[in-house]
């Protein structure tokens, strides 16, 4: 295949879906083991305490890798590292197939997060090289777009698959969709002009890779405690590696990564919405399996069809986004993104409870869902137009770094607060009926208890705390969620003002 010099492009449906495919993987994949986690450990007798790491291996290592695999890709060439890590995730998925037991499963979980490492930041890069700039955002949007398809249809149809033919099923999907890719990739994607001469910064990317895995450790720690020395621990290395990452970027002629970049207000701007948005998605999640399951009941399995109605709507709104983007500028779609976001939070704000409405709901989760994939497309946009010529892949992994930090943040701080609501709401409730904390504390430690005891039952019985305490923990649960929900769709207004304030109003030239 041609390289791609800077006044040559190659823009063809095929390239956007080589590439919509390859970056689709790294979110359905690991989405539909997590789905059906339960099935796969009890078929491989996986202990409770290994569960977690079979489930966030793979995003351990993108996090301690992605950097370094973009860095990679602007020295040695984008398609190349791109269908390298194809070929890897293809290969290893096949081999989970045969998976004797989950030693085995868990050594291939750490191998498919290195294949899926370039997968994250690379097909947006490749985006730079093979799309016209005028076109670009279309191109991003249909990429988003994707995924949102994939990820609304591809969990309902394995989990019915694991039902009709087992779990080890789970691990074709990823193989399907890496060959699909592959072959559109290397039929129609031009490679990316080569940084000839350039030297890998091994010391900033295993720096930095060490700041991020420690980072993301500790916030999935802190969802025990912060005190614990399990959470501290990562966190402060994490501060210190990055400060060290800091300093080692200025000293040196050719760094991993240009921290004049965050001089550009644009540039800083779109890795704050990145991190926003990701850090709600995730924080969502959370709140869906808690909330859905404890008080209102729901099934698992009707938790995770909340995010099906209206997929396609959010695909073609998304597809729109990025047309408005090329048209305009990703001022106006960010901050409407952000906005819907914030709308979403605000709506379970207002009506989260016991009685609550399944389709209100289903309207929040739609509403974030709609909000995050528009505010990537503006963001994607943002951050490639900032990128030096020949640093497209390095620049595209910041901001999937600042992606999966938002990620891991989400759950933990989620937690959180709603924690500390919870606990303000049920010793209101407790006060109210004259009972001592001490009491009320056992009543609801005994709740907990039964609820993880009992994984996968019909819920939270509200029955069972009035019963031992005379407390009405359906409600008080309804009520912390609500002030958790008010207090963290403070971040996507502020995020959406500051952006309408300082990002250029007018259309700027793109690279």
């Amino acid at each position: 295949m041609p390289t791609v010099g800077p006044r040559t492009y190659v823009t063809t449906l095929p390239v956007i879906l080589g590439l919509a495919l390859a970056f689709a993987v790294t979110v359905v994949e690991p989405l539909v083991l997590s789905l059906n986690l339960p099935q796969v450990s009890r078929a491989l007798h996986a202990p409770p305490h290994v569960l977690g790491l079979l489930s966030g291996a793979a995003t351990l290592v993108m996090a301690a890798a992605v950097l370094a695999a973009g860095s990679l890709g602007d020295i040695f060439g984008l398609k190349r590292l791109l269908m390298l890590g194809l070929v890897v995730v293809t290969v290893v998925d096949m081999l989970s197939t045969l998976s004797p037991g989950y030693g085995f499963l868990l050594l291939m979980r750490l191998l498919v997060g290195l294949g899926m490492t370039p997968l994250l930041g690379v097909p947006l890069a490749l985006m730079k090289v093979a799309v016209p700039p005028e076109k670009r955002p279309v191109g991003i949007g249909i990429l988003m777009a994707v995924t949102t398809v994939l990820c609304g249809v591809v969990p309902a149809f394995t989990g019915w698959m694991v039902a009709a033919v087992g779990w080890r099923f789970l691990f074709l999907i990823g193989p399907l969709l890496c060959l699909v890719s592959l072959w559109l990739t290397a039929r129609y994607v031009p490679e990316s002009p080569v940084q000839r001469g350039r030297r890998l910064d091994v010391v900033g990317v295993t720096m930095i890779g060490t700041a991020l895995l420690a980072l993301v450790v500790g916030l999935a720690a802190a969802q025990n405690g912060i005190s614990r020395p399990e959470t501290w621990v990562p966190l402060v290395i994490s501060a210190v590696v990055a400060v060290l990452f800091a300093l080692h970027e200025r000293r040196i002629p050719e760094p991993a990564l240009d921290l004049a970049l965050f001089r550009s207000t644009p540039f800083s701007l779109a890795l704050a919405a990145t991190l926003t948005l990701n850090f709600l998605a995730a924080g969502l999640g959370l709140v869906l399996g808690q909330f859905g399951s404890i008080v209102l009941p729901l099934s698992p399995e009707t938790i995770g069809l909340l995010y099906l109605p209206g997929t396609l709507l959010i695909a073609g709104a998304v597809i729109l986004a990025g047309r408005l983007v090329g048209k305009h500028t990703p001022r106006p779609v960010m901050v409407t993104g952000l906005l819907v976001m914030a709308a979403s939070g605000l709506l379970l704000a207002g009506t989260a409870g016991p009685t609550m409405a399944l389709w209100l709901l289903v309207l929040a989760t739609w509403l974030c869902n709609l909000g995050s994939l528009v505010t990537s497309t503006s963001v994607s946009e943002t951050v490639l137009s900032q990128a030096p010529p020949g640093h497209s892949g390095t620049v595209a992994s910041v901001q999937m770094a600042f992606a999966m930090t938002g990620s891991a943040f989400g759950p933990t701080v989620y937690l959180l607060l709603f924690d500390f609501f919870f606990k303000r709401r049920w010793l209101a409730d407790a006060k109210a009926r004259d009972l001592s904390v001490r009491k009320a504390e056992q009543a609801v430690d005994a709740v907990r208890s039964g609820m993880a005891q009992n994984p996968g039952g019909s819920g939270y019985d509200p029955n069972l705390l009035r019963q031992a305490a005379g407390l009405k923990l359906g409600l008080d649960f309804a009520g912390g969620l609500r002030l958790t929900m008010l207090a963290v769709s403070i971040l996507p207004l502020a995020v959406a003002a500051v952006a309408f304030v300082l990002m250029p109003r007018g259309r700027e030239r793109r690279a």
